[in-house]
């Protein structure tokens, strides 16, 4: 019996799930249980970490992210260092739960978005959607002894779709609700929700995008306060909002964009807080960081009023992400959002840290089973399709 036949026929999985989002932050890795696939899976937490990078690695990403500034051959070098790092990160989360390594069954990793291009471009005859996320899956199997499941993105884009979002699948297999249309929030370097109407079929799931989450607010902090994040949204709160910027944080060209969509740093990173900065010329930083904390939450809102208020009214809000603990972007939310219920995703019993790494570990379960992931009313893909890269250890 081959090893994917054994990993087929179990019914209950250990599975680490491998995530580093836009922020840069470090790796997140949570080990879960598995029970199940599909609608009927079940999940749980056992165990979640953070592993930092270290010094210097961050802005090394961030330069080889941006055109005309990476080097072929450091993106090269790149790609394997991070699934070093991810196959440490692997090896330090079971010592955590006190497991042991040979136990796991499988590993799913999103590596490293560097750059995502997902509207359609002509080239030498051809339609091309294109991202690439690098840590690459086969160095993760062969450093851990892991069968490994990474680069998610690149099947459904095959198909026509953004290849992204892809928390719309965990979203509905774990958290929709038979009384509540409920919004899942979440909010990393990229804000995104999915739609789930009360009682809903994956054919009624809408998701994408809405614009920078703590992308921007980051950013600020860096230069302002010299600060990673902000932590808790303290210094947000100290300022006030300037009308004139967030109206022209608004007139970007992809809050008019229809849905399905998404973004990330190539169209809010650093040309983005450059022209930011020369408009907000003159005012005082704490004005201008509570400006873009209140753009990332209206921003939300306004794709929900743009998009979804007509044929669903929300119920409850579920947040989670690092700007779940931003208490001037929740403020923000339950004033836009009364009197729906805004809460962090903890509410139902899942860990707003660890969801994102979590989502990873149920994709992995569902790639080695065959069953397809994506869901095309969100991604714009035009068939289902079953997602990532198996690599054998």
């Amino acid at each position: 019996m081959t090893k994917l036949t054994q990993l087929q026929r179990k019914h209950t999985k250990l599975v680490v799930g491998l995530m580093s989002g836009t922020s840069l932050d470090g790796i997140d890795a949570a080990l879960v249980r598995i029970s199940g696939s599909g609608a009927s899976a079940r999940i749980k937490l056992l165990a979640f970490d953070t592993y930092k990078f270290p010094k210097g690695f961050r802005e090394l990403v961030l330069k080889n992210s941006l055109p005309g500034s990476g080097t072929v051959d450091t993106i090269a070098r790149l790609n394997i260092i991070y699934a070093h790092f991810f196959a440490d990160a692997v090896k330090r989360i079971v010592r955590k739960a006190r497991v042991a390594l040979s136990s796991i069954d499988l590993i799913g990793s999103h590596g490293q978005t560097i750059h995502h291009l997902p509207n359609p471009h002509r080239m030498f005859g051809k339609t091309v959607r294109a991202t690439l996320q690098i840590s690459d899956p086969s160095t993760i199997a062969q450093l851990t002894g892991i069968t490994t499941i990474g680069d998610f993105r690149a099947a459904d884009m095959a198909v026509g779709g953004q290849g992204a979002p892809l928390a719309p699948y965990f979203d509905f297999a774990l958290c929709r609700s038979k009384s509540k249309n409920r919004i899942l929030l979440n909010l990393g370097g990229i804000a995104n929700f999915t739609i789930l109407p009360k009682n809903c079929s994956p054919r009624q799931v809408t998701a994408f995008d809405t614009g920078p989450a703590n992308m921007v607010i980051d950013a600020l902090t860096r230069k302002f306060y010299e600060k990673k994040f902000d932590p808790n949204g303290t210094l947000a709160l100290r300022g006030r909002v300037i009308p004139s910027l967030l109206n022209w944080m608004m007139s970007h060209p992809f809050f008019k964009r229809k849905p399905p969509k998404s973004t990330g740093r190539e169209e809010f990173g650093a040309a983005f807080i450059n022209r930011l900065l020369t408009r907000a010329k003159g005012a005082h930083k704490a004005d201008i960081l509570a400006t873009a904390t209140e753009f990332t939450a209206y921003a939300v809102y306004s794709q929900y009023k743009k998009f979804i208020a007509q044929r669903m009214k929300v119920d409850e809000l579920l947040v989670s992400g690092g700007g779940a603990y931003n208490r001037a972007i929740m403020k923000s939310l339950r004033k836009h959002f009364a009197p729906a219920a805004v809460n962090t995703i903890e509410h139902i019993g899942i860990s707003s840290d660890a969801k994102e790494a979590m989502i990873f570990a149920l994709l992995a379960n569902e790639t080695v089973v065959e069953n397809p992931s994506n869901i095309p009313s969100v991604t714009g893909a035009l068939k289902q399709v079953v997602l990532g890269k198996i690599c054998l250890a």
